[in-house]
């Protein structure tokens, strides 16, 4: 009995310290209740999908699919903390439909081990914090796997910004983007809103503390 109220008492005190953030971040909104996945869309399930456990919502084992936020949004700061595992491959959609591949009909924030060698050699773009296929990110920000990790989206116009545990390892102009066969191959960089979601890809993940700012819509995108 009293390892039961520890860990009721644990979960509450998850989803009390995520609301608590959000509140003390002036004009941030929790996404995430830390009990239930109400707020989100399952898309595209796969295997055990996703789950939420003591405040943590993770991509299952063998499982994933694209859990994709109930709004749209243009421009907006979205906060989170995620954990890894050895190996482990997740992803941001960001500007997303909620049809096709986010990766191209969206953009996908990539969330992932890039240490591993079960991917093979990585292309620049393929590494933590780039935009898949398209721009990449800079390394070294990221803790040892186990460790969890604060990480910031903020999307802006044509400008998306990730910060790593208080590092900026990607700085993107998309206007500056204009090879022919990118913008063909990545038809969601013209986007100017859609939904965010987590992408998974059959491995387990952790998030937690997953919050948003919205910002002011740009005239122009």
């Amino acid at each position: 009995m009293l390892l039961k109220r520890l860990l009721l008492f644990s979960v509450l005190l998850m989803a009390f310290l995520s609301y608590s953030r959000a509140a003390n971040e002036p004009g941030f909104i929790s996404l995430f209740d830390g009990k239930t996945l109400t707020g989100w869309n399952l898309v595209n399930q796969h295997g055990g999908g996703y789950g939420v456990t003591n405040g943590i919502l993770y991509c299952a084992r063998g499982g994933g699919g694209n859990l994709f936020t109930e709004k749209e949004y243009a421009n907006f700061i979205f906060r989170f903390d995620f954990r890894l595992e050895p190996g482990s491959n997740n992803g941001i959609g960001i500007r997303a439909p909620l049809e096709g591949d986010a990766a191209f009909q969206g953009m996908e924030i990539q969330v992932l081990d890039d240490t591993t060698k079960k991917y093979g050699p990585l292309q620049p773009e393929q590494l933590h914090g780039s935009i898949y296929g398209v721009a990449a990110a800079k390394t070294g920000a990221q803790k040892p796997l186990g460790e969890w990790n604060s990480q910031e989206i903020i999307v802006n116009g044509r400008q998306v910004k990730v910060v790593l545990n208080g590092k900026t390892i990607l700085d993107a102009d998309l206007s500056k983007i204009t090879d022919p066969a990118i913008l063909k191959k990545h038809p969601g960089l013209l986007r100017d809103r859609g939904y965010i979601g987590f992408l998974g890809h059959g491995d387990f993940v952790e998030f937690r503390n997953i919050r948003i700012k919205p910002l002011p819509e740009t005239k122009t995108q």
